[in-house]
């Protein structure tokens, strides 16, 4: 399968997640880092295709999109957002703010799905939990610091991660259907 880039679509994630991560306390670069490769690679093993189809790079702290650096600069340039320097928990955050809304009609009703699962089931997470996430990713685990993720790796077996989302959700379900719920889900 040929993966092609779609540098607009790429764009219009990043400024629709930032302004999504505006709300959380740890919706820093690195978070929203985290989500946009969760995005892609949650859609990539759903559908068997990438949303914007950007590069990700495996860096110390997990995925990066290779892109997201030009793309940000882009905008603060063209005055569509600015980096804020926030203090989280006495250290230094850069969280993008978008000066404009996302054209959400670049994606499509299952894209934007993705995406919005994905920011709800890391929803309530600090970068630092999301990035020991991306470290359990076989593409994490099994390229290089500098070298691209690829895509196909996103259908290897991995062992299951619990979130607060997931147990919430595994409790809510055994709960509706009479099931007994382990004392420590």
């Amino acid at each position: 399968m040929e993966l092609v880039y779609d540098e607009a679509k790429f764009t219009e994630m990043v400024v629709y997640i930032a302004g999504r991560l505006l709300g959380d306390r740890a919706g820093g670069t690195t978070k929203l880092n985290k989500v946009v490769f969760f995005a892609e690679f949650s859609h990539f093993r759903r559908h068997g295709q990438v949303i914007s189809g950007c590069e990700f790079q495996k860096l110390q702290h997990g995925p990066a999109p290779r892109p997201v650096m030009p793309v940000r600069k882009r905008l603060v340039a063209a005055g569509e957002a600015q980096i804020r320097e926030e203090d989280f928990l006495g250290r230094k955050q850069h969280r993008l703010v978008p000066l404009r809304d996302a054209d959400l009609s670049v994606f499509t009703d299952l894209e934007r799905q993705t995406i919005d699962d994905v920011l709800e089931q890391l929803s309530g997470l600090t970068a630092r939990q999301v990035s020991d996430l991306s470290h359990d990713e076989p593409g994490w685990k099994l390229t290089e610091i500098g070298e691209t993720i690829p895509y196909a790796m996103a259908g290897l077996v991995y062992r299951q991660v619990s979130t607060p989302t997931s147990r919430r959700l595994a409790r809510d379900a055994a709960e509706r259907y009479g099931f007994v719920v382990p004392a420590d889900a």
